[in-house]
Parts: C-alpha cells; structure tokens; sequence
C-alpha cells in the first residue's frame, strides 16, 4: 500500500461512516460518466467538452434524465431512448468500476487530500487508459504523459514535512526506471523477432506509473504485470487457438498491476525485497 501522509487534516473518517462513503461513490459514478465521454473521443482527437453526448447509432442528443450513471442504464434497459439502439456495456461498467474503486480508495486514504489526488489523478487515468487500449490498442499522450509531472506531485504533496526533495528524487528515478526498462525490453524484442512487442504508449505509462509510485512501486508492478499478461496471454492462445503473434495490449496488465500495488504495495514489496535479499 502507498502510504497516505500523517499530517493530512480533517479525515473523511471524522464523518458518520456512511456520508463519506455514499459521497465518494456519488462522485465515482459522476466520474465513470465523464471517463466513458474520454474513452470515445480522445482517441478520436474529439473535444470531451463540447457538443453534448449523444446517440452514436441516431445522433439524438442525451437528455440529462437519460445520462444518469447507472440509472439510466437500467431505466432505459439498455437501449436508446430515442432509436432503441443498445447501448453498449462497456458503459455501466466503466461507471460501476469507477464508483467501486472511488470507495477503495477512500478506505485506503480516508483523508480528503490523500484521496482526491489518488483517485483524481491516478486511479481515474487508468480506468481510462485501459479501455482505451483495449479498443483502440493507443494509449493517449494526453494521459500518460502528463501524468508524469502530476506524479512527482503527489509524491511530494503526500512527503512528510522535510523529505519533499526525496520524495520528488523518488519519483523521478521511478520515472526513469520504470519507461526505461520497457523500453529496453521493448528495442530488444523488436531487434530480434523483428515486429513491435510494446508501444511507445506502454513506454509512458511505466513512466508515469514510477512517477506516482516510486522506483520500488514500479519494480513490483512491472513484476505483477508480465505474470499477468503472461497468464492471460496463453489462456488466450488456448480459447482462440490462435498463435503468439496475437496483438495483445499491454496497458491494462500495467493499470491493472498498478492498482492491487496501491491497494497492496507494503505486503507485496515486503516480498519483492525478501525474495531478493534472502
């Protein structure tokens, strides 16, 4: 786990339980809305501002009562209010893993500071960013890369007082570590099988993933990521029986590292550094 700083004021937890929680997955369904706005029209270099949200079979603007997160999913059962179109699934699913990880995040940081920076800048990204690339198989500079500097942020927002510079060092090794290494792997593999093995996408994501969790984060989530993709590689090749040479997005193994260390990161770097140091 990614510690959250002792001299952060007025914890959420000070709050009857119930308030905080039902507000921090409020806010969650609010921003799986907003996310699923990003994950169609980034990739499309779209404004995610303007013009309003509509239906992508009939071009019908959204009303607001028919763009409720959630709700209006099962209201309309799935359908267009106006053609009865599908709506595709991905949809409530983006807004119901962002409103569940909203809340794990605010048991993990129950401070308003420490949550709103994790959940706002990190975790919201890679919810994202996966889905992106499990469409699109990019993954936005527009997000990665500027979630470098906002990493180095964090790290030195949630320092203890007197370690900021260290905090910032960290960081930026973690940057360092984490892009260069994939992008070494990545060189190599292209070198030698003669065909790309990982974008330049994945190359900023690691970056941007030691930036907010440290050199010793981004060693672990690199560890967890390749057992991941790995097992979810040759499940694949056997349910599709295709061979390796299968196209599979690496960014979602990243994201997906990325979080059980935040949830988990002071069990897993225990072993990490055991493992090596016995």
């Amino acid at each position: 786990m990614v510690c959250s700083p002792c001299y952060d004021t007025m914890p959420m937890e000070d709050l009857p339980v119930w308030i905080p929680k039902i507000a921090v997955t409020l806010m969650g369904l609010a921003i799986g809305s907003f996310l699923n706005v990003c994950i169609v029209r980034l990739p499309r270099d779209q404004s995610i501002v303007t013009p309003r949200s509509r239906c992508p079979h009939c071009g019908t603007p959204i009303a607001w009562y028919h763009n409720i997160p959630l709700a209006s999913f099962l209201w309309l059962r799935g359908r267009c209010a106006s053609c009865r179109a599908p709506i595709g699934w991905r949809y409530p699913v983006v807004e119901a893993l962002t409103a569940g990880l909203a809340l794990a995040v605010y048991d993990q940081f129950p401070t308003p500071l420490a949550w709103g920076l994790w959940f706002f800048l990190f975790v919201a990204p890679l919810i994202a960013m996966t889905f992106i690339d499990l469409e699109h198989q990019i993954i936005p500079d527009l997000l990665s890369l500027s979630g470098i500097p906002m990493g180095w942020g964090v790290q030195m927002a949630l320092a203890r007082p007197g370690h900021v510079g260290e905090a910032l060092l960290t960081g930026v090794i973690g940057s360092v570590i984490g892009g260069g290494f994939l992008l070494i792997i990545g060189t190599l593999y292209e070198k030698l099988r003669k065909q790309e093995g990982l974008g330049g996408g994945d190359v900023k994501l690691a970056a941007m993933l030691g930036a907010f969790l440290g050199w010793k984060g981004v060693m672990v989530v690199l560890l967890i990521s390749a057992g991941i993709g790995s097992v979810v590689g040759v499940a694949v090749v056997l349910v599709t029986r295709s061979n390796l040479r299968l196209a599979i997005p690496y960014g979602p193994f990243l994201a997906a590292a990325a979080l059980i260390y935040l949830f988990w990161g002071e069990v897993l770097l225990d072993w990490y550094l055991g493992f090596f140091l016995r």
